[in-house]
Parts: structure tokens; C-alpha cells; sequence
């Protein structure tokens, strides 16, 4: 069965093509007449669309009609999954951090584990082994902290986020280096931080990392955890089969 997954996040849609259970395909990056030109490409029979930005129903209109199958517009407060969700406000819960914690479970069945979602936004989401959500928390992103030292202040200019295998020094000696070492040694200690705490509460909990950045961090963060870029698109996936395979 072919089917196709549409995760619309706040800087960007990213489609996964699947046959079954395989991901044959991923893309970022993608506009509104590129994500038509991927389904008419691809043919899938049926189709699964979260977003945070933007109301998933309307996308799903542009689609009738072009997809034979079902169109289903993934909402965490309302749409069944293959898992527990125990978050106290699930109208307010983001479709790819719940979206996540279903490709998670898929991933890791009957295993607690903790997701790091590093993109926008730095998302840390547990799921225990009894396979339900939890919830976990939220902070700001690495561009965003670089964005909201430069807005919040006189004279700190706009730094973005150095590519591949830069080394981040511990003590900078300048302004650009002292705020890299703030933003990115800051933001690894935060992650190993948590991560750390939750070990303690939940012993042989796994680490998956995944969003924007995670490449990025992954050589910066403890050995043992698996970054898997298309977290969200195989939790959409599963929760699509869940509701279309008898």
C-alpha cells in the first residue's frame, strides 16, 4: 500500500513516501505546489497531513479528488492511536511531538524512551514502556536563542547556527565565540541534563533524536543515542495504517 505523510512544521513541510511500512522516500523543504507535484508523482492511496502551522483540514481539501483513498488530518485531541495518550491538554498538544511518540513506540515496543526533537523548538517527549505518552517539555531552539539574544539586546549581533563539524569552545574569547558557547554548549548541556534525570527515573530509557538540528548536535551529545531524522513521518505513517489496514 502506498501512502504518503505531510508534516508541516513552523519553517518547513516535509513529505515521506511509503510502501507499507518502508520509507522510500523523504523531503523538506517543500511548497504548496510541490507538495501536489510529490503526491501526483508518487500516486499514494491514501494520505496523513499534521501540521503546527497551518490547519491540516485545509491542506486536505487541495487534495480531494486527487487522492483516491482516505485524507486524514491528523489531530492529537481527537484522531485514535496506537498508544496511550495520558497529556492533560491534548487540544493543545503539537501533532509532531505526539506524531513522534507513535514512531517511537514503533521503533522501541515495550522500551521507555525519550525523544529530542531539536528543530524550532527543543522538545524532550517520554514514553514509558507500557506504551503511553507522557508529555515532557519545551524550549527554545538554537536559532531561536540566537535570534532572541540579538532582539532582546543593544549591541549582540545575529549569529546562525555553524555548519558541520565546527568546534564549539567551551570558553569563548570573543563576542561570536562567547555566544556560541552560550546558544550550542548550553543547549547540549540542557539535553544531557534531562537526559540524565530521566535515566534515573526510568532505568534502560533509549534516546532518540531527531529535527533540524539533530545532526548537528548528535556528534556533540553522549554515545548511545539514535538519531532518526524521520521520526515524525514514521509515527504519521503508523497512525495512517492504524486507521486504514483491517
Amino acid at each position: 500500500m502506498r501512502t504518503l505523510a505531510l508534516d508541516i512544521g513552523n519553517t518547513a513541510v516535509k513529505a515521506g513516501c511509503f510502501d507499507g511500512t518502508t520509507l522510500c522516500e523523504m523531503t523538506a523543504g517543500l511548497t504548496a505546489s510541490q507538495v501536489l507535484a510529490v503526491v501526483q508523482r508518487w500516486q499514494p492511496q491514501h494520505v496523513i497531513i499534521a501540521s503546527v502551522a497551518e490547519d491540516a483540514a485545509l491542506r486536505a481539501e487541495e487534495l480531494r479528488g486527487v487522492v483516491p483513498g482516505e485524507i486524514l488530518s491528523f489531530s492529537p485531541a481527537t484522531t485514535a492511536i496506537p498508544l496511550r495518550n495520558a497529556y492533560a491538554t491534548p487540544h493543545t498538544l503539537g501533532a509532531d511531538r505526539l506524531a513522534a511518540a507513535v514512531g517511537a513506540a514503533g521503533l522501541r515496543p515495550g522500551q521507555p524512551t525519550l525523544i529530542v526533537d531539536a528543530g524550532t523548538a527543543l522538545k524532550m517527549d517520554l514514553i514509558t514502556a507500557d506504551g503511553t505518552y507522557h508529555g515532557g517539555s519545551i524550549g527554545p531552539g538554537l536559532n531561536m536563542r540566537f535570534r532572541a539574544l540579538h532582539t532582546f539586546t543593544g549591541r549582540l549581533p545575529l549569529l546562525e547556527l555553524p555548519r558541520g563539524n565546527a568546534t564549539i569552545p567551551l570558553t569563548g574569547d570573543s563576542t561570536t565565540s562567547s555566544l556560541l558557547s552560550g546558544v550550542v554548549n548550553g543547549a547540549v548541556a540542557e539535553i544531557t541534563g534531562f537526559i540524565a534525570q530521566y535515566q534515573q527515573l526510568y532505568p534502560g530509557v533509549g534516546v532518540l533524536l531527531t529535527g533540524g538540528d539533530a545532526a548537528f548536535l548528535a556528534a556533540r551529545l553522549p554515545a548511545r543515542i539514535f538519531v532518526v531524522p524521520e521520526l515524525v513521518l514514521l509515527g504519521l505513517n503508523r497512525i495512517l495504517a492504524y486507521h486504514v489496514v483491517k
